[in-house]
């Protein structure tokens, strides 16, 4: 129990103590019975030194229920009968106990309280009419029911903080394990980029060496392919080795396709019923193998989207070579028709494929459809 409870504990005992005391001394016409004073102080301040370890040590603080029994007992003669420093530290030690006791004390001290408060008004004349039985058992009741009523409302205000933690622990691994897979794929592209790449210059090499003394001409060309080929697979290499491969893979030396292979993927969507409207703007450069799939990839992956979760019969790809940079947007006029469940990584594969480049991908629900818009660096070759 942290000392900022523990402080509220102790005040809020010292303020039901204050109020009795000043019930019986000044004293209040709420005070009945003739009793002595100096017992019912010994009752009130009793009471709420137990009290104070209502959330601390909450068996310590139900003992507080026998003070005032004792105390009648050994009592001769009359007893005063005090609502300010009997009920109502009654009313706070049951609602206490029934929002914060453990277990089985939770329905003790409803127990108790209603037990205390029938021995009162059946040994103690003064409250066995029918209004104060009523009002005593009223009380309690309501008190229990208040605590317990806030304890149940805690429980679950817990348990569904522990369910969305739970939830929110899951969509996390979920998108890690995702961004894992992902970066497994584009390693193993690049991989498959740098593979051809040395292949190129192994083979331009071999050429070069053949033909050196016959005809100078080629072996210059030969080796100039061979720079800017080892250039690009070196930048490619960079990243990498920042990828995690699957080493199991098997190794497949076919270049990977490119913004060249675009056409031939917008028919692949036409067969598939979705008309795709393509167009270029700009000069289109010589890019880096990797920049350059990651351009068609993009745009593959939108197109998988809008077939998956629109409506949409027709989409719009735009590709604009800015002097340093292409946006690539991809856009769709229908609704999603996505109602609830996991989503795809699509769109986490995308970003993933474009911050590997610098870039990034932007997306937009408007009313007209949904729109992927993706800038990426140009790196010239």
């Amino acid at each position: 129990m942290t000392r900022a409870r523990w402080a509220v504990d102790v005040v809020l005992a010292l303020v039901v103590a204050a109020v009795g005391l000043l019930e019986i001394w000044l004293p209040m016409e709420s005070v009945m019975g003739e009793g002595s004073p100096v017992v019912s102080t010994i009752g009130v301040l009793t009471f709420a030194a137990l009290l104070t370890q209502r959330r601390a040590r909450p068996w310590v603080a139900l003992a507080a229920f026998a003070v005032w029994p004792l105390l009648g007992t050994t009592q001769r003669g009359d007893m005063q009968v005090l609502f300010f420093g009997q009920l109502v530290p009654v009313m706070v030690l049951v609602f206490s106990l029934a929002r914060h006791g453990p277990g089985r004390l939770r329905w003790v001290s409803g127990v108790c309280g209603v037990v205390f408060v029938t021995v009162a008004d059946l040994f103690i004349p003064l409250l066995q009419t029918p209004n104060e039985l009523i009002f005593h058992w009223g009380a309690i009741t309501l008190s229990y029911l208040l605590g317990h009523a806030l304890r149940v409302s805690n429980d679950r205000v817990a348990a569904e903080a522990v369910r969305a933690h739970e939830a929110e622990s899951r969509s996390r691994e979920r998108a890690q394990a995702a961004i894992s897979e992902e970066r497994a794929r584009i390693a193993r592209e690049l991989h498959d980029i740098v593979a051809h790449s040395v292949g190129v210059m192994v083979v331009q090499a071999g050429a070069a060496q053949q033909v050196v003394e016959e005809d100078p001409e080629f072996a210059r060309r030969a080796l100039g392919t061979i720079r800017s080929t080892g250039s690009g697979a070196l930048a490619e290499m960079r990243r990498l080795v920042a990828m995690l491969r699957d080493t199991e893979v098997a190794h497949d030396l076919s270049p990977q396709p490119g913004i060249a292979a675009l056409p031939d993927l917008v028919e692949a969507a036409r067969g598939a019923g979705l008309e795709v409207d393509l167009e270029v703007t700009g000069e289109p450069p010589s890019l880096p193998a990797g920049l350059d799939l990651t351009a068609y990839r993009i745009v593959q992956e939108a197109l998988t989207n809008v077939r998956r979760h629109s409506t949409a019969t027709r989409a719009q790809v735009a590709m604009d070579f800015g002097p340093g940079e292409l946006e690539i947007r991809v856009t769709d006029g229908g609704p999603s028709r996505m109602r609830g469940g996991e989503p795809g990584h699509g769109l986490l594969g995308m970003r993933e494929r474009a911050a590997l480049f610098g870039g990034q991908v932007e997306t937009d629900a408007g009313e007209r459809g949904f729109t992927v818009r993706a800038v990426l660096p140009l790196e010239r070759v």
